[in-house]
């Protein structure tokens, strides 16, 4: 049989029998290719985005996040689109409140909690190299406005003693 079964899920992803019993049962992580469908002896089996789906779920619930918070993540990506493209190409944050997407070009930063919300985002070393450029500029400024008042004086000076 194609898949993995619980117990290899559990080996593989680090989960305990009874989340991944929870986490059918609630609908937070199914299994792809068989559940239980709560009758005994039927074994759960995993394909690998489930697999994958339970280390991100366990990660984030090991991170301090309630599993009310991760659900409601989790909801929003398999909404979203694709799941296996979010797979591939999405990074989950958390600061502990709220857990946000990042795409895979650093371009946007979604609130998953918040259906998708964009978020504020700022990537520090684009503000970083603004303020280089802004620096760099000013002191060019200041230097070219240092050698204009020198020539001002210069001509001053020069009218003053008759040359000019």
């Amino acid at each position: 049989m194609e898949g993995f079964t619980a117990a290899q899920a559990c080996q593989l992803t680090s989960c305990t029998p009874h989340q991944l019993r929870y986490w059918d049962k609630v609908g937070l992580v199914k299994p792809s290719i068989q559940t239980t469908d709560g009758r005994p002896g039927r074994r759960r089996i995993y394909n690998f985005r489930d697999l994958v789906g339970l280390r991100v779920v366990k990660s984030l619930l090991d991170n301090g996040l309630s599993i009310q918070r991760v659900r409601r993540a989790w909801d929003y990506l398999r909404r979203s689109g694709d799941m296996d493209d979010h797979l591939a190409n999405v990074r989950l944050v958390t600061d502990g409140q709220t857990i946000f997407a990042v795409a895979h070009n650093d371009a946007e930063l979604l609130d998953a909690l918040r259906q998708g919300q964009l978020a504020f985002f700022v990537k520090i070393d684009e503000i970083a190299q603004d303020v280089e450029d802004d620096v760099t500029k000013f002191e060019l400024d200041r230097e070219n406005f240092r050698a204009m008042l020198r020539r001002v004086e210069d001509d001053v000076r020069g009218e003053a003693s008759g040359t000019g």
